[in-house]
């Protein structure tokens, strides 16, 4: 059977080929304890799913707007102005079913065959493979562990050429938990500022799983004349775990938004019409739980990071937020007899440990680990102890 091209551009995701070989096991009866996905084991806070249950029987069950609900994109303007001091307009903001198809959609409609797209590593297991899916080129932009995934600023403007489109800030960022401060993004801006062809997306996903010393910032907070080529993607399905929901948002250019919301229009349609009530209950009211989540996030982040340190080869540095460590193993592989590799490690772990990991070169770094904490504390332990009795030098 002969296939299209840009579908053999793009493989099939490290995290859910992993997750799904461990529910396998699962299924065979293996005691596995799953530390790849990241979503969250709170449920959904009670007051969001009331307002779904009143949507239900208030008859919203209709197609809605493709590119949401009125209500729900006031909310979303509403807390652009309140939590990050933007100023969006109706026409300025799309919702989507989740922030992925938010991200998908934006590559589609600014990314031309060739166009070149710098990604700083480690990346969302995501992107490389959409922007390949857009005719687009990813250009790695290369970070080091030993600086906190630091970037350098005259590496950055190095990958900068004719061919560059687009560059991509995930903060905090999936893989790495690494945040990008106010200082960073103001020597990025520095640069982008002088080229005026290059456009920005900025995934705050996971703005509100964060503990870093300072207020959340995106590059618009500190560079504001970027605003008409930077696009600002969000979504509810992190903080205020709704993953299922499958709510996400995005925010920018008015034209860039249109043409967003034309290609979704030729694709999903319109979000869920019960998602988008709930997303708007999330998004209107105080989340009571959310402080209480951050804290039991950050309490098993410092646990994991303390045990992880304790295995010989494994350096794990803290994280600025996200509910992610991610580890280096260089050393224990660089020492062992068993594995060569962190993809041999990742599926060593799971057949000896049985816990489920994903290895760090699906996220663009070789040699490292991600273990997600999105999971109860009793489990982590669990886990850890698994691995402490496994991963011997």
């Amino acid at each position: 059977m002969k296939f299209s091209e840009r579908i053999n551009l793009i493989q099939p995701s490290s995290t859910m080929a992993l997750t799904s070989k461990a529910n396998e096991l699962r299924q065979k009866g293996e005691d596995i304890v799953v530390l790849t996905v990241g979503e969250p084991d709170f449920d959904t806070p009670k007051y969001i799913k009331d307002s779904a249950k009143i949507a239900i029987d208030n008859g919203m069950t209709k197609y809605t707007a493709v590119d949401g609900t009125l209500s729900l994109k006031k909310a979303i303007i509403k807390k652009f102005k309140s939590e990050n001091n933007l100023d969006y307009g109706l026409d300025e903001v799309v919702v989507s079913a989740g922030c992925k198809q938010s991200i998908f959609n934006f590559l589609q409609v600014i990314i031309d065959s060739g166009d070149e797209v710098i990604i700083p590593q480690p990346y969302w297991v995501s992107y490389a493979d959409m922007v390949k899916y857009s005719g687009g080129i990813p250009v790695m932009l290369e970070t080091e562990y030993e600086n906190n995934f630091d970037i350098d600023i005259d590496k950055f403007k190095s990958l900068i050429n004719d061919k560059t489109k687009l560059f991509m800030i995930n903060s905090p960022n999936n893989p790495s938990g690494k945040y990008y401060d106010s200082k960073l993004l103001n020597e990025l801006a520095s640069v982008l500022i002088d080229h005026e062809n290059i456009f920005i997306s900025s995934d705050d996903i996971y703005e509100h799983i964060h503990w870093s010393n300072e207020k959340f910032h995106n590059i618009l907070n500190v560079a504001p004349r970027l605003k008409e080529r930077t696009v600002i993607l969000n979504g509810v399905s992190k903080a205020y775990s709704m993953t299922g929901w499958r709510i996400g948002y995005a925010a920018g250019n008015k034209e860039i938004i249109k043409k967003m919301k034309t290609l979704q229009s030729q694709s999903t349609s319109c979000a869920s019409s019960i998602s988008q009530a709930a997303a708007e209950a999330a998004l209107s009211s105080a989340c009571l739980e959310l402080p209480d989540m951050n804290k039991q996030y950050k309490e098993r982040h410092d646990f994991v990071v303390s045990e992880l340190n304790q295995i010989e080869g494994v350096e794990c540095k803290p994280t600025d937020g996200t509910f992610y460590v991610f580890p280096s193993f260089k050393n224990f592989i660089e020492k062992s007899e068993i594995v060569s590799n962190d993809k041999e490690l990742a599926l060593y772990i799971l057949e000896k440990s049985k816990v489920a990991v994903v290895p760090g070169s699906a996220f663009g770094i070789e040699g490292h680990i991600r273990i997600s904490i999105a999971i109860d504390i009793d489990s982590l332990k669990n886990a850890m102890e698994r691995l402490k009795n496994t991963l011997t030098l």
